[in-house]
């Protein structure tokens, strides 16, 4: 047994996926206690029959269609004519940008190479140092996940088996409040600097949202239709993706009728990365549960922690960790069936929970050694992963600052829930 948590532990310092070492973790210790190693491929089948799970391929389709098409160039445009005029216009900008854009397609990877690709240069021309810019959009391309329509947001749901339309909701204050921070220091970096701003004109902004007029309603269209009632995330996931096609295909006419196959294909080899985590991380997360390890992690917390506060210091502190070394998907499905029960010990509402554990993922991804937005940004720009990690550290301080107000005043989430 111990050669063969060698072999796995040695299979995962090569680099061998994550999914592949969570899997064999799971059939080793079934296995050692007698349980058919059977149970974990079982996982699989249970998963597909989860109604839920038929918004994440459809949302992320919808999510490709926009990346595929010229959505990312209107929406720049867009936020440029209403923002440009700010000290530090055009870092909020990108800021606003990849906060929608990660959210529509709900992979941060995405939005640093289609939108990043794009503000990076317009950044530099407009006089924000390399290591600000880089920085910048290396950040921003995370910022979005706590907003409508969210793929993190809505597998949160899924395991922690509450309300994914609540979540929905009670993520949108907290995101703008990060988007907010980040925008106050980019306000501080550009008068410091003193960037150059540009005058207001109603024209452009009338202009370009013309341009945007068809894709600017789809998260409110989403969002008030889920709020409204008149539908839920399911449903709103395949009204997103029809309305996408009418919208980018026979209205800008941006794609045509013949790509669909090829971004159908590339859109769900995301999904199918996507269940193979699922289903092997699900297998893991029943043999911890099936071993009473939440009850056992419960007493030992309870011995040493004695109120909510210092116990939502530490769960910050270990979530920053979990971010930074598994990927989100495999993170809310083998942590957070440990953490509720513990959570409501200390009284802490679900969906609150729900927001404070995204937030920490979402600082995770910038967190060195391996946070994975440091890794694709350096492959991106073609920048050294140290130059990279020195250009997000004044912005993880930020969030991080931004994540203590969102932690320790839970009506920032549930105001609008309750």
């Amino acid at each position: 047994m111990s050669l063969i948590i060698f072999g796995i532990i040695l299979f995962a310092f090569l680099g061998v996926p994550l999914f592949s070492i969570i899997a064999a973790t799971s059939m080793v210790l079934f296995n050692s206690e007698s349980i058919d190693v059977s149970v974990v491929i079982v996982e699989f089948y249970r998963l597909s029959n989860a109604s839920v799970l038929i918004a994440i391929p459809l949302f992320t389709f919808s999510g490709f269609l926009l990346a595929e098409s010229k959505t990312p160039e209107r929406l720049v445009n867009f936020s440029r004519s209403l923002f440009g005029y700010f000290p530090g216009g055009f870092a909020i900008v990108t800021l606003i940008s990849c906060a929608i854009f990660t959210a529509l397609t709900g992979a941060s990877g995405v939005t640093i190479v289609a939108i990043g690709g794009l503000l990076f240069p317009i950044l530099l021309k407009e006089n924000y140092s390399e290591k600000f810019s880089l920085g910048l959009i290396t950040t921003s391309g995370s910022l979005g996940l706590l907003f409508p329509p969210s793929l993190p947001i809505i597998l949160y749901g899924l395991i922690a088996n509450i309300s994914i339309d609540k979540l929905f909701i009670a993520g949108i204050f907290p995101g703008i409040i990060l988007i907010i921070a980040l925008s106050i220091y980019s306000i501080f970096y550009a008068r410091k600097n003193k960037i150059e701003t540009y005058k207001f004109e109603i024209k452009k902004v009338f202009q370009s949202l013309n341009e945007i007029k068809w894709e600017i309603p789809l998260p409110f269209l989403v969002l008030g239709g889920i709020y409204g009632g008149y539908f839920t995330a399911i449903e709103a996931s395949s009204f997103t993706a029809v309305y996408v096609i009418i919208v980018e295909i026979f209205i800008y006419r941006d794609l045509q009728i013949s790509q669909l196959p090829k971004i159908m294909r590339e859109s769900m080899m995301l999904v199918g990365v996507l269940i193979i985590i699922l289903g092997s991380s699900m297998g893991l997360t029943n043999y911890l549960i099936d071993t009473e390890v939440p009850t056992k992690l419960f007493e030992i917390i309870k011995t040493f922690i004695s109120n909510k506060f210092l116990f939502l210091m530490l769960l910050n502190l270990f979530l920053i960790v979990v971010g930074m070394m598994m990927d989100i998907f495999s993170a809310i499905i083998v942590v957070v069936p440990l953490i509720i029960p513990i959570a409501k010990f200390y009284g802490i509402d679900p969906i609150h929970l729900g927001i404070v554990f995204l937030t920490n993922l979402e600082i995770g991804y910038l967190t060195p050694p391996v946070g994975l937005n440091l890794f694709i940004s350096s492959f991106r720009f073609e920048k050294n992963i140290g130059t990279v990690v020195k250009s997000v550290l004044p912005f993880i301080l930020i969030l991080l600052i931004a994540l203590l107000i969102i932690t320790y005043i839970p009506e920032f989430s549930l105001f609008f829930v309750e």
